[in-house]
């Protein structure tokens, strides 16, 4: 095992963990507030990518399409080779500009509808392994700037924009994987991102009882790099949210949150998350736990997948496809992401703005829930 030096990374604003031998990254503060916002992606800015052929992504593209009103002509099918976990980069470009060729002109972002490949793979001139996401690479395209292990990478304009035309405005169509294996997981997902829209109509909880946010520093000290913008937000206030600030740094109390009701937040870092099934989770909730290769499909290279949160009742989740040591732009920024959802963006909006470093990164989820309508 490698030994950690928890005292330096905490004292150096860009010390990077290796976050597979002992920790992980993400956070910091920053304080910014955005503007609300007045519209947001709608079903017609939706296109639905389909492995043509395979039976389950066809089915699951078919009930998304029917539950979303996603137009026939964003349905868009294509070759993928759904028993590798990994596409090649060499593949991946003609496999793009297939789909970019088909995609109508007010397409703004997309849905994957298969599970694996979740990443696409290869090499930097130096002959480094170099995998993105392969929601990233759809978004930005495949580009050895945007990975490469412990490395500093490309950034997006897109980070905490106010835009509703991330495509038009940034050149960007963010993506995101809905992350369900069977047609059952799929509905169940889309039901509770459906069931989310307009819950906090006007800024505040329909139906009564406030929701829960989690933002826990635990005592894995270099996954919980994200604990000063925990705080931060912690410190805010959003109408209808009680915010929880757990610090357990020291390692004498817990490290998880178990059977508490109605969550809405839960943001930590972990390589496993234990208990999460016993807590109850508002339609839309969304849950990341900051490790190295959680969004290393199907089994998360050993740690915990990103899917485990879908399956325990979460509607989005975020994590990496390989190490990205703890650089904190390489994972979501709490605040922004919690500060853009309950202004009115849509979960994949959100989402995708609270990373300024996104290459490394798979985001899965139903995109279209919007609890906070303004």
């Amino acid at each position: 095992m490698t030994f950690c030096w928890p005292q330096l990374i905490a004292s150096l604003a860009f010390a990077p963990a290796l976050l597979a031998a002992c920790g992980g990254g993400g956070g910091g503060s920053g304080g910014h507030r955005f503007p609300a916002a007045a519209t947001s992606l709608v079903a017609a800015d939706m296109a639905v990518l389909i492995a043509a052929g395979d039976a389950t992504s066809e089915a699951i593209g078919r009930a998304y399409q029917l539950a979303r009103g996603i137009p026939e002509a964003n349905m868009v099918r294509v070759p993928v080779a759904v028993r590798t976990d990994s596409m090649p980069a060499t593949d991946f470009a003609t496999f793009k500009a297939a789909i970019d060729a088909r995609l109508p002109a007010r397409v703004q972002a997309t849905l994957v509808t298969w599970t694996r490949p979740s990443r696409v793979t290869g090499t930097t001139i130096a002959g480094a392994a170099c995998s993105m996401g392969i929601t990233s690479a759809l978004a930005l395209g495949y580009d050895t700037r945007y990975c490469g292990g412990c490395v500093a990478t490309a950034a997006t304009t897109y980070y905490g924009s106010s835009s509703h035309r991330p495509f038009t405005d940034h050149g960007v169509r963010p993506s995101m994987m809905l992350g369900a294996a069977t047609l059952a997981e799929a509905q169940a997902l889309i039901d509770r991102g459906r069931a989310a829209d307009g819950t906090w109509a006007n800024g505040s909880r329909n139906g009564g009882n406030a929701g829960q946010a989690w933002l826990m520093r635990t005592s894995d000290a270099a996954r919980s790099v994200r604990a000063g913008d925990f705080r931060m937000l912690a410190a805010s206030t959003v109408t209808g949210l009680t915010m929880h600030y757990v610090d357990n740094a020291s390692g004498s109390g817990s490290d998880v949150v178990a059977n508490q009701a109605r969550v809405m937040f839960y943001f930590t870092g972990l390589v496993t998350v234990p208990q999460i099934a016993t807590n109850s989770y508002l339609p839309g909730a969304v849950a990341d736990h900051l490790t190295s290769s959680g969004g290393a499909l199907p089994d998360g290279g050993g740690q915990m997948p990103v899917t485990a949160w879908l399956a325990a009742g979460l509607t989005g989740s975020y994590g990496t496809v390989e190490e990205p040591c703890n650089f904190t732009e390489k994972f979501p920024r709490a605040s922004v992401l919690v500060d853009r959802y309950q202004g009115g963006d849509t979960l994949i909006e959100a989402y995708w703005k609270s990373v300024r470093w996104p290459g490394q990164g798979l985001f899965v989820g139903e995109p279209l829930a919007r609890p906070w309508v303004r």
